[in-house]
């Protein structure tokens, strides 16, 4: 009979994911302001968009799949805006719901950049897989394809 996995051991699993995490996204954020000029969550914000029906997501909802509180999010669109990468929309129906919009300039941008991106990650993985504490973690990243 198996028995079920200890609490301690959950924790250490955790904690080495934390770290796999948190040094791939340092890697990612490093190579896509380098190469591209945009930080990583501008990146995930157009990438969002990019793949959203009609180029554009409510406020609340892009907040949401980035991982940001709504406040941070409108002040990342606004940035996207200077930039010239996306801009904000009011809902004809709704005029309280504010929508993020992807121009054509933030879709070149967003293109030329997923390239840095799967690059940095792959190469970011392919380092810490050389990490005896980390290279059973990533191997189970690698593996938990769906």
């Amino acid at each position: 009979m198996a028995t079920a996995p200890s609490h301690t051991s959950d924790h250490a699993v955790w904690n080495r994911m934390l770290v796999l995490h948190a040094q791939v996204e340092r890697e990612l954020a490093l190579a896509l302001q380098r190469a591209n000029g945009v930080g990583l969550s501008e990146f995930r914000s157009l990438e969002h968009l990019h793949h959203s029906e009609d180029g554009e997501l409510r406020m609340q909802d892009l907040a949401e799949r980035v991982g940001l509180e709504p406040s941070s999010v409108s002040r990342l669109v606004g940035r996207l805006e200077k930039s010239g990468f996306a801009y904000k929309d009011l809902c004809p129906s709704d005029k309280r719901g504010v929508y993020a919009v992807i121009t054509d300039e933030g879709r070149r941008r967003y293109e030329a950049a997923r390239a840095t991106y799967a690059e940095a990650l792959s190469s970011s993985l392919n380092a810490l897989s050389a990490n005896p504490e980390l290279a059973t973690t990533v191997q189970a990243v690698r593996t938990a394809r769906s």
